[in-house]
């Protein structure tokens, strides 16, 4: 095995006279193995992204724990993109192997063994890293690793420019981010619209819904508002609409609806909206629809979005937000459903007996021959008028 060093959380750090610096540690159970190799001879090519997208990867495996795209760009407040690109990466370095279905949807790394860049040849280990998301939520497996264009490089602008751009065309861009992140923007953050406008070639409007989509999101660091823009521009995302529907193609909330109705498909700006909002417009949480959904696949095969809206849309106007809520209203539903079978089941007797009032003889038995009136005939009265005849 390589030689490595335990990544702990205390370490102990002595300075001498010399300026020379001695490490010892206090090391506990709960520690990631991380190989020497990797620290002298790869981490100082690795950018920060790359490093950190790494280190997690170790850690994961070492609790045996799953993970997955967003939850990594989550993690470090990164753009889904930013840990493709590291993933891949270390795959190129040869530290990882990334698994792919048929579709070329990612399914699983490999963490490799570490040698020397020097050496070749090395093995696998028995441990796969899979990116499987807990219940109703969306795995790495989702999103297509593809090759994306390179983005515009970042000019350095003078403050000529910078002020320019400020006092003038991109005043009101300025003007609304300062209310959408509530604070005067530093002289970086200026910057950084400044090359979302100029070299991304995002229009007023989509520079807006850009901000707006990562306040909503609590992102209100402009590295991630940068890394969005690049995302978007790679994506060929020249209008909000179109931002909107690529948002929804990789909505965790959105994605885990759909497969919890049955549906495999990325989502449609349409299907999108109707289900953005259950969760804005209703105002339900995940559970509640989820719960919706499961009424929804077990009742109907079709048209489960609208089944599951109406669904939805019942327990609003009832105001039932939780699941006490719901049972209360299954229960009311129950006995008044028990109450109109027992009304219907009297009223029905009932009928049949006023109907049968006309033709049931008060003497004689009942049959199937004599359940009809009879006639009467008086047979004196007959003779009389034949014989007048």
């Amino acid at each position: 095995m390589n030689a490595s060093l335990n990544f702990v959380t205390k370490l102990e750090v002595k300075y001498n006279m010399m300026g020379r610096v001695t490490i010892s540690h206090n090391l506990g159970e709960d520690s990631t193995n991380v190989s020497n190799i990797f620290i002298d001879e790869y981490m100082q090519d690795a950018n920060d992204a790359q490093i950190k997208i790494y280190l997690f990867l170790l850690r994961m495996m070492s609790a045996n724990l799953p993970t997955s795209v967003s939850a990594l760009a989550d993690k470090f407040n990164h753009t889904e993109k930013d840990v493709i690109r590291a993933l891949k990466y270390w795959e190129k370095k040869e530290l990882i192997t990334l698994e792919y279905d048929g579709s070329g949807n990612l399914t699983g790394i490999h963490m490799e063994d570490i040698v020397s860049p020097a050496n070749s040849g090395r093995r696998k280990t028995d441990t796969v890293l899979r990116p499987v998301p807990p219940i109703h939520e969306v795995a790495a497996e989702d999103h297509v690793i593809k090759e994306v264009k390179k983005a515009p490089a970042k000019p350095k602008y003078s403050a000529a420019q910078l002020r320019a751009f400020k006092e003038e065309e991109g005043a009101g861009i300025v003007f609304l981010a300062e209310q959408y992140f509530g604070r005067p923007l530093t002289s970086t953050e200026a910057l950084t619209l400044y090359y979302i406008h100029d070299e991304l070639k995002f229009s007023d409007d989509l520079l807006d819904y850009l901000m707006q989509y990562c306040v909503d999101n609590h992102k209100a660091d402009f590295r991630y508002v940068e890394k969005v823009a690049i995302n978007w521009n790679q994506e060929g995302i020249k209008t909000p609409k179109q931002a909107h529907a690529e948002i929804y193609k990789h909505d965790p909330n959105i994605l885990g609806i759909m497969k919890a109705l049955g549906m495999e498909n990325s989502p449609t700006e349409k299907e999108g909206n109707f289900i953005s909002s259950w969760l804005g417009e209703l105002g339900f949480s995940m559970d509640i629809i989820m719960e919706a959904c499961d009424r929804t696949v077990m009742a109907t095969q079709k048209n489960r979005l609208k089944y599951c809206d109406s669904i939805l849309r019942s327990w609003h106007e009832k105001k039932a937000s939780s699941r006490e809520d719901i049972a209360r209203l299954d229960a009311d539903f129950t006995a008044d459903l028990k109450k109109k079978r027992s009304k219907a089941s009297v009223s029905s007797i009932t009928d049949k007996i006023r109907s049968d009032e006309s033709y049931i003889r008060p003497s004689g038995s009942q049959n199937r021959f004599n359940q009809f009136q009879q006639n009467t005939y008086d047979f004196a009265e007959l003779e009389k008028q034949l014989l007048d005849n």
